[in-house]
């Protein structure tokens, strides 16, 4: 809270640069303050002769629809009785109107539950899980893979090739892809070891390949040859695509590019043909937003660090040369992470945002 003689010297300041011609709300604005809590301030200076703020010493009536204790009292009572003890508010509600009796609504036996601490899960089931996707790091390329499948049109309504798409995640970049005709874990399966093979991958090597939870994804196949190739299997939650977020961004730019066949491809060779020359281009020729706009290729080539020490001299001399057009602030942050994160949790993230911003200081 504001202290009252801060209050006081704002509204002196306020009122001096109204009589020196200024407008009351941009002498506000210039404080932080709004015209109303300007003159808020100034009438309870004229009621009650001080600054001081009213709201920690303000009484504050009693909510008229407040459950009162006895009633409190009632419901735990009536919960926990020999009749009632193994049925929840859902029902009890329901078995006391049939006597003829009432005492609150569902939501309010919920509620007081709740608040004593009395609301568990009951029954020999398990309780619900809601847990977070594993969370994975990634420090160097070929350590963290994400895959997914997409639709791409055919040359009739209703008939589709299927886009199966593997990207690195510390890079971005695309490690492997073919279209098929069909959704099947066999052509995934065979997919991800040619992708070893051409990567050079050793099965010594940790990686983790994270997908969502489609048929071919967990087909056991697919399982099998994961775990024969020493490979992690990593799954999203059902229902939640933000789980797999960087594959369900990398299908948006395929999808939005100008040259893209949204009415279909005539043939699987045209649409391999297609794919071919997009990946080509997103690797070597997309400048990534999430890269800092690097290619993925200048990231997983190691060339990321000179180029952006490069763009960081260029912004430096220009800023020596026009101090007046950066106004004391520092220069754009040219820095990558080295740790790049898939869903992480939120103490990573407060983390990772905050050794971003003392490398942009620093």
């Amino acid at each position: 809270m504001i202290s009252a003689s801060d209050r006081e010297n704002a509204v002196q300041l306020i009122e001096e640069a109204m009589q020196a011609g200024a407008s009351c709300r941009k002498s506000c604005e210039r404080l932080g303050i709004t015209e109303r809590t300007f003159y808020r301030w100034k009438n309870r200076k004229s009621h009650t002769d001080s600054y001081e703020d009213g709201r920690p010493t303000a009484i504050h009536p009693e909510p008229v629809n407040k459950v009162p204790q006895e009633m409190r009292q009632k419901i735990i009572e009536t919960c926990n009785s020999l009749e009632y003890a193994s049925m929840p508010p859902c029902e009890i509600v329901p078995a006391l109107a049939d006597k003829g009796i009432y005492i609150a609504s569902e939501s309010t036996f919920y509620r007081v539950l709740r608040e004593e601490k009395m609301l568990n899960h009951r029954g020999r089931s398990e309780a619900p899980k809601r847990n977070r996707p594993a969370t994975y790091s990634a420090t160097a390329p070929n350590q963290v893979y994400m895959w997914d499948i997409t639709y791409l049109n055919g040359p009739h309504k209703g008939m589709f090739y299927y886009l199966y798409l593997f990207s690195d995640l510390y890079d971005r970049s695309i490690v492997g892809w073919e279209v098929y005709k069909e959704e099947s874990a066999e052509l995934a399966s065979d997919l991800i070891k040619r992708i070893t093979l051409k990567q050079g991958r050793l099965t010594t090597q940790p990686l983790v390949l994270h997908s969502d939870n489609g048929s071919p994804m967990k087909g056991a196949t697919m399982l099998a040859t994961l775990y024969q190739l020493g490979i992690t299997p990593s799954n999203s939650r059902p229902r939640v695509s933000n789980d797999n977020p960087y594959a369900e961004s990398l299908f948006k730019t395929l999808k939005y590019r100008p040259n893209y066949q949204p009415k279909g491809f005539a043939t699987l060779e045209e649409a391999r043909c297609w794919v071919s020359q997009f990946v080509k281009w997103y690797n070597h020729d997309h400048h990534h937003s999430g890269l800092k706009f690097l290619t993925p290729y200048q990231r997983r080539s190691g060339t990321s660090e000179q180029i952006l020490e490069n763009r960081h001299a260029v912004y430096e001399a220009a800023k020596a040369a026009h101090p007046e057009r950066w106004n004391g602030r520092a220069t754009r942050d040219w820095t990558l992470p080295s740790t790049v994160y898939l869903n992480p949790e939120k103490e990573l993230e407060e983390t990772k945002i905050t050794e971003e911003s003392e490398a942009a200081a620093s």
